[in-house]
Order: C-alpha cells, then sequence, then structure tokens
C-alpha cells in the first residue's frame, strides 16, 4: 500500500518533528492538521504563483522590487486559504478519506473533529482570508472572489470527472492573477499567460501526488489524472510540465525580463526536468519526495524574477 498511519493519530504523510506534533496543545493538534499546518507544502505551492505574479508585475512597473506588503499579505492570505480550502475538502470527502490508507486518520474520517466543529473552523479561516484580501483594490477584490467558484467545486470533480486535477489547478493557479491585479488593478496577456504557466505546473505536480493513491484510489472509485494517464503518467507530466515552462517564458517576455529573468525561468524548467525523469509509477514514496521538492522548483523562478528586478535597478 501506499504507507501506513502513525500511531500518534497523524497522517503518514505528515511532516516527521513539525512544531504541532512537539509544541501545540493537544486539543489543537486536530485543527492544526485540519488546516495542513503540519503539511507546509500546501501554502507554499499556493504562494508561489502570488510572488512570481507580484514579480512579473514589479518587472513591468520598473519598480525596484516586488511590493514587500502585497507578498506578506499574499503568505498570510495563502496560509489562510490553504487551510479554509482543505478543512472544506476534508468535510467533502471524510467519507472517500476514509477508504484511502493515506488519508483515513485524518481529522474528520478518524473522529478527531466532529464536522459542525470543522464548519465553524473553517468560517473562521475563510474571515482571515476575507480580511487579508480587502486589503487590495477593488478590481483585485473581484478577481479574487471569483477563485471561490473553483474551490467549491473541486472536492466533487474526483467523482464525475477523469481529470479532478484541472479544477485543482484553475483554483490554485489563481495567484498569478493576484500580483497583477494589486499592482495594474487590470489583468493583461503576461498575467494570463502566467495563470496558464501555473495551471500546467499545477496539473503536472498533482499527477505526481495522486501517484501515492493508485491503489487505493482504483479500490474506492476515485477519480485522478494518475490513474488516468496510467504507465503514460511520466510522458503526461512531462508534457505539462513543458507547457508550464513555456507559458511562464512568455510571460516573462511580454512583462520585458531581463537575462537574469530567464535565468530564473530556465532554472525553473530544469528542475521541472529532474522530477520527470526521477518519476516511478507506483513509486509512491518517490512520488510525495517529488511533490514536495516543487516548493524548490518555484522559488528558484521568484529569485530570478526578483534578481533581474535588483540587478536592472544597480546599473
Amino acid at each position: 500500500m501506499n504507507g501506513t498511519a502513525l500511531d500518534d493519530g497523524r497522517p503518514a504523510d505528515a511532516v516527521s518533528g513539525h512544531w504541532v506534533d512537539r509544541l501545540a496543545p493537544r486539543s489543537w493538534r486536530p485543527y492544526l492538521r485540519l488546516a495542513r499546518i503540519d503539511r507546509p507544502i500546501g501554502w507554499w505551492l499556493l504562494l508561489l504563483p502570488c510572488w512570481w505574479s507580484a514579480a512579473l508585475a514589479a518587472i513591468a512597473a520598473d519598480q525596484a522590487f516586488p511590493d514587500p506588503w502585497h507578498c506578506l499579505l499574499f503568505l498570510i492570505g495563502a496560509v489562510a486559504m490553504r487551510g479554509a480550502g482543505s478543512t472544506y475538502n476534508d468535510i467533502a470527502d471524510r467519507d472517500l478519506d476514509a477508504q484511502v490508507e493515506r488519508t483515513r486518520l485524518r481529522p474528520l474520517p478518524s473522529g478527531q473533529v466532529r464536522p459542525r466543529h470543522a464548519a465553524l473552523f473553517l468560517v473562521i479561516q475563510a474571515l482571515i482570508g476575507l480580511a487579508v484580501l480587502l486589503q487590495f483594490n477593488a478590481e483585485a477584490v473581484i478577481i479574487g472572489l471569483c477563485s471561490l467558484l473553483p474551490v467549491a467545486i473541486y472536492p466533487f470533480m474526483k467523482r464525475v470527472m477523469p481529470m479532478p486535477q484541472a479544477v485543482l489547478g484553475l483554483a490554485f493557479a489563481w495567484g498569478a492573477l493576484m500580483g497583477w491585479a494589486a499592482v495594474f488593478a487590470r489583468l493583461d496577456p503576461p498575467a494570463l499567460l502566467l495563470y496558464a504557466g501555473a495551471l500546467c505546473w499545477i496539473i503536472g505536480y498533482d499527477t505526481i501526488y495522486a501517484v501515492q493513491d493508485i491503489e487505493d484510489d482504483e479500490i474506492a472509485g476515485i477519480r485522478s489524472s494518475a490513474r488516468l494517464f496510467g504507465r503514460h503518467v511520466r510522458l503526461a507530466v512531462g508534457l505539462c510540465y513543458a507547457l508550464a515552462a513555456a507559458f511562464v517564458m512568455l510571460a516573462a517576455r511580454g512583462a520585458g525580463a531581463g537575462f537574469v529573468g530567464y535565468l530564473g525561468v530556465a532554472a525553473f524548467a530544469g528542475h521541472l526536468a529532474w522530477q520527470v525523469l526521477s518519476l516511478r509509477e507506483r513509486d509512491g514514496r518517490g512520488a510525495l519526495a517529488l511533490f514536495r521538492s516543487n516548493r524548490d522548483a518555484g522559488l528558484l523562478l521568484f529569485v530570478g524574477l526578483t534578481a533581474d528586478l535588483v540587478l536592472r535597478n544597480l546599473v
């Protein structure tokens, strides 16, 4: 199988030694796990397209660096909304999660949190996210609110469509629009190209993530892109990643990035290529490691775009 549940109530894919398990009061731990605080990769992957977009907008606006206030808001918002989205997803999926080894010890299917308490916790996190969103201009607020549609329908897509990762991508890539809208109060081609690139990236890495659950998903009847692509999963992920790199390059070009920015795109593309070469069908442990490595891939791109900004203002 894909892994075993841990005897202290942690899911098998949780980060070992996290402060949630060492320092948080025991009564808080199920809620912190419900928000995935013990698995920070999720909010990193939600945050990075926001930061890419902020850096790209700064390049187009000829600023010295991405707006620090916007970047901080995106960080807080990513943690809050990733937690809210995970809570909502777990409420909707609690019966399915009970059938999958990797997820059956999550707080809801294991009975550590009651559904009505999870719903209240969801509202609190969503209100924090709304408070963050309202700090931006009106156009960015409207664009941000539109992201709620793919968020709302995603948990149910794994029941009705063969590639629910596409809907997840629509939601998780939304930050690629937000950084640009926060600066320009509109959406332009570079932001849309960046959104397309982030969407392809997310479909690729979430397909890798789904490799962990192929066996259990087949038994439970849960649909995923990993099941859809089957033995062609490496080719499919490679195609998604190639499209992601191409769209991001076009976005950087449209925003007026320089040589260092293109180096960041190249480093991002190189990391994605390494993931494809390292991916093995039905290797759940390896798939989880590759999935988590996308934080580094995304940071390479952000650092490249930001260094492009800094260097052009030093010369």
